[in-house]
């Protein structure tokens, strides 16, 4: 039965309408703009500026905790998702808003298809808000609810994975060498309800056929979700080839400066799953931000947001530094005779560098980029490995990545200590492996940071 709406409240809607219709117009002018135009403006044009910002060129902070209604009618409209509302930070924000359009726009960047974006309070609860909902139990006799994922992921995911999603009743299958379709393909059953990947992942710089496990998840009518952080928009754009969801932890690449804790899932519109309902399926991002977001409330804060959109603007200018500057710094390590082994996706002589070059590309130029993020294996015991890492003066020790500085860290006694021997063993971390994101400093300096800590062992 169609609701029935005072004439206070139909006016509003109407106005609402006449609102969302201008900015649908403004949006599919803005998805026709080149990346770096997007990353720039965003969603936050000349007419919105003057609208709601007083005439300022940059997107305005509304660190406000909720919003004034100017009487009765316009708060049931709000309240009722009747129109744009952002009646409490915890469920929407206007400066979050501009972050989420920006995101989206950018990964949907040369996709046919359109998606929508949710901003979280970290990469962590970015994971945890796509997956829940998909592992909701159907009480179908004999039900074991499952998902299959690689096992080259970041620490904080295999956990979550691991533990927390076990402790619901929901059962991770591990893929061990994700780059093997068949792999894939073995683990999957009717009651596998999404596949999970990270490309490359951190620290092994695992990769895949981002396509070819799109395909095997809509074939059972299951999603595909995948971990982009290192990549970021400006190389990789997995919902080009198929991929319903990606998820980032916008502290990460995307926040180089390193100023605030954030995350974000971008969804297709029209996203694969025999087992959410139409309405979820139509526009997971929104679906998720009107209710389960919004009774969980893992938000972002408005000044999180504005931080992260003012680093969105320069992204692939970072991006594609720090990635030659990796590349040179991969080549200098790869030689030592000291270090054992070398992963870094750009060097040719890495097996799944022939599958990252068809995937990652710097944005607009076609070219294969690899990014900031490279692991090697010191030529020795976990002793050495200890005495090179405390001897670096340049390179921060820090289990932070994706920065503008160069960090390192040990990953089996940092990122991956939780995890157990086993479960590092599981995902190919031995106590030898130093990961390094090198930043935006000139190489040669990185170089001989690494050449003095490597004189020590």
């Amino acid at each position: 039965m169609e609701q029935q709406l005072s004439p206070g409240v139909r006016r509003y809607v109407e106005k609402a309408n006449e609102l969302s219709a201008r900015r649908k117009e403004f949006r599919a002018q803005v998805r026709a703009l080149k990346f770096d135009t997007i990353a720039v403006h965003g969603m936050y044009g000349v007419e919105e500026a003057f609208s709601e910002g007083q005439g300022g060129i940059i997107e305005p902070l509304f660190p406000s905790t909720s919003q004034a209604y100017r009487d009765s009618d316009e708060m049931e409209a709000g309240l009722g998702y009747l129109i744009p509302t952002w009646c409490y930070s915890r469920i929407h924000n206007p400066t979050v808003f501009y972050l989420e359009e920006t995101l989206a726009l950018l990964e949907a960047y040369g996709c046919a298809d359109d998606a929508s974006g949710l901003a979280t309070a970290s990469g962590m609860a970015a994971i945890k808000q796509t997956v829940e909902p998909l592992l909701a139990v159907t009480g179908k006799a004999g039900e074991q609810v499952n998902f299959v994922s690689a096992a080259q992921v970041y620490g904080g995911t295999f956990q979550l994975f691991n533990l927390r999603m076990r402790e619901r009743g929901a059962q991770v299958r591990w893929v061990t060498e994700p780059w093997d379709i068949e792999a894939w393909r073995k683990l999957v059953d009717d009651d596998t309800r999404f596949l999970y990947g990270e490309m490359p992942s951190n620290p092994q710089q695992a990769c895949f056929d981002i396509k070819a496990i799109a395909d095997l998840a809509h074939s059972h009518g299951i999603p595909f979700i995948v971990d982009a952080t290192i990549a970021t928009p400006a190389l990789m754009r997995p919902l080009q080839h198929g991929a319903d969801v990606v998820v980032h932890s916008l502290t990460k690449t995307i926040g180089t400066g390193g100023f605030t804790i954030g995350g974000a899932l971008i969804a297709r519109h029209a996203l694969t799953s025999r087992h959410l309902s139409d309405e979820a399926k139509a526009d997971y991002a929104t679906w998720l931000k009107l209710w389960p977001f919004r009774d969980s409330g893992p938000c972002m804060s408005a000044h999180s947001a504005f931080f992260l959109l003012n680093e969105l603007r320069t992204l692939r200018i970072k991006v594609e530094r720090m990635s030659a500057n990796t590349m040179e710094v991969a080549r200098y390590l790869a030689a030592h005779p000291k270090v054992e082994e070398v992963d870094y996706l750009g060097l040719p002589s890495h097996p799944l560098h022939p599958c990252a070059s068809r995937y990652m590309r710097m944005v607009d130029s076609d070219e294969p980029t690899f990014g900031h993020l490279m692991s090697f294996i010191i030529k020795g015991s976990a002793a050495d490995t200890r005495r090179f890492f405390d001897a670096l003066q340049r390179i921060y020790r820090a289990t932070d990545l994706g920065r503008i500085k160069s960090v390192a860290t040990i990953p089996a006694i940092s990122t991956h200590s939780q995890q157990g021997e086993e479960g590092r063993k599981l995902a190919g971390i031995p106590p030898t492996m130093v990961r390094l994101c090198v930043g935006a400093e000139h190489p040669a300096d990185v170089i001989a940071d690494l050449e003095q800590a490597l004189a020590k062992i």
